[in-house]
């Protein structure tokens, strides 16, 4: 099994919107750590699993779409809380949105908040 795994950082802001938030139900910042993996057994005709010039690129764009905004105010977030894990699995998301690759058999997006706490969201392309 080969993995690629690519990161970037942002800072972003939030507010929860459960029952009983604490503080976390008010406007405050986190700095974000994203990393995807793409994982998967078998290599490209080149050598690679995926083209990690496209993953830089594609990872890039979505982290910069999120940086410095509310995620609330996020229309991928609309109706939900603004969750770390609820973040992962939409990075994910705008990830297979951008990216076709051709080999690699599972996606994991893992999310660090202030590295604190991690979640992470695995799927299967």
């Amino acid at each position: 099994m080969y993995a690629v795994s690519v990161s970037r950082s942002c800072i972003a802001q939030h507010y929860l919107t459960v029952p009983d938030p604490g503080p976390e139900g008010t406007l405050h910042s986190h700095r974000f750590g994203i990393e995807a993996t793409f994982r998967g057994p078998e290599l490209n005709e080149y050598g690679y699993l995926v083209d990690i010039d496209a993953v830089i690129e594609a990872l890039e764009a979505v982290v910069d779409g999120l940086a410095d905004r509310t995620l609330n105010d996020v229309p991928a977030f609309e109706g939900l809380n603004p969750s770390a894990e609820h973040l992962a699995r939409i990075v994910g998301d705008r990830l297979v949105e951008r990216l076709a690759p051709e080999t690699a058999t599972q996606l994991v997006v893992t999310v660090r908040e202030d590295d604190v706490a991690e979640v992470t969201h695995e799927r299967e392309l």
